[in-house]
C-alpha cells in the first residue's frame, strides 16, 4: 500500500545540511499496522508528514497504492489527503462548531454543503468512537481524549485507505490515553493500513504488524513486535529499549 523509496530530507542545500530523513526505504503492506519508536528528533514525525506531503522530500519517491504521489499538487492533492488521512498531537478541531459538525466538515470541504446522509454518517462515527452523546458538544467542553477521538471520527468522515497518526496522546493526561488507543486498536482490527509514531511501547507490542525504530533520521531497525521487544539486533535499539522499558 505503502512504499517509500529512499527518501532524504534536509532543512538547508548544503552536503552537511540537517537531516530529517536519511536514506529511508520502507514496505507498508495493505492492511497492515506499522508502529514508529525512537526518541524525540528521530524522524519519526518527519516520515509520516512527508507521506501525506506536508512535508516535501529533498530526494526519494514515495508511492501509494501503485502511484507515484510524490510531486502531487493542487485538486490531485487535495484527493489524495482525502484517502491518507492523518492524526495530529493536537487534535486540531474548529473551536467554533460542535463535535458532529467538525466530524461533519470534511463532506462540507469536498461537496460544499453538509446532507442529511452526511449528518447521519458523522453520528455513526461518532457513535463509533463511543461519542455519540457529545455530538453538540463544543471542544472547549471536551477533554483531550475526548477531542482526539472527534478528530478520528472526522478522519474516518473521509472513508481513507491509509491513516497516519503522529503521536495521537502525546498531548494527553495518562488517564486519557487508553481510551484514544482503543479506539484505534479497533481500526487496527478492521484491517485499515495505518502507520503510529508513538511513545506507548505497551501498544506497539500489541497491536503493530510490524515495529519501525528510527535515530538521526534513519531505520535503524524494523521486525515482528515480539521479536524486537524480546531480542533487538542493534545495540541502539537495545540501548533504547533499556531506558524505556526500565520505568
Amino acid at each position: 500500500m505503502i512504499s517509500l523509496q529512499h527518501l532524504t530530507k534536509t532543512y538547508d542545500a548544503s552536503a552537511s545540511g540537517d537531516h530529517a530523513l536519511r536514506d529511508v526505504s520502507l514496505d507498508i503492506p495493505d492492511g497492515d499496522v506499522f508502529g514508529v519508536i525512537g526518541i524525540s528528533g528521530a524522524g519519526k514525525s518527519t516520515l509520516v508528514r512527508c507521506i501525506n506531503l506536508l512535508e516535501r522530500p529533498t530526494s526519494g519517491r514515495i508511492v501509494v497504492d501503485g502511484s507515484d504521489v510524490t510531486e502531487l499538487e493542487g485538486a490531485e492533492l487535495r484527493r489524495y489527503r482525502r484517502r491518507v488521512a492523518m492524526i495530529f498531537q493536537d487534535f486540531g478541531l474548529l473551536a467554533q462548531k460542535t463535535a458532529l459538525e467538525n466530524v461533519c466538515f470534511p463532506f462540507k470541504a469536498s461537496t460544499g454543503r453538509v446532507t442529511a446522509d452526511n449528518r447521519r454518517r458523522a453520528l455513526e462515527l461518532l457513535d463509533q468512537v463511543g461519542l455519540a452523546d457529545k455530538a453538540s458538544s463544543w471542544p472547549a467542553q471536551l477533554s483531550g481524549g475526548q477531542q482526539q477521538r472527534v478528530a478520528i471520527a472526522r478522519a474516518l468522515a473521509m472513508d481513507p485507505k491509509i491513516m497516519l497518526f503522529d503521536e495521537p496522546t502525546s498531548a494527553l493526561d495518562p488517564e486519557m490515553i487508553t481510551e484514544v488507543l482503543d479506539v484505534i486498536k479497533d481500526l487496527a482490527t478492521s484491517g485499515m493500513t495505518m502507520l503510529v509514531v508513538t511513545h506507548e511501547m505497551g501498544f506497539a507490542r500489541s497491536v503493530a504488524d510490524r515495529v519501525v525504530f528510527m535515530d538521526s533520521g534513519q531505520i535503524v531497525e524494523s521486525g515482528a513486535p515480539a521479536e524486537f521487544f524480546s531480542a533487538p539486533t542493534t545495540d541502539r535499539a537495545r540501548d533504547f529499549l533499556s531506558k524505556v522499558l526500565s520505568h
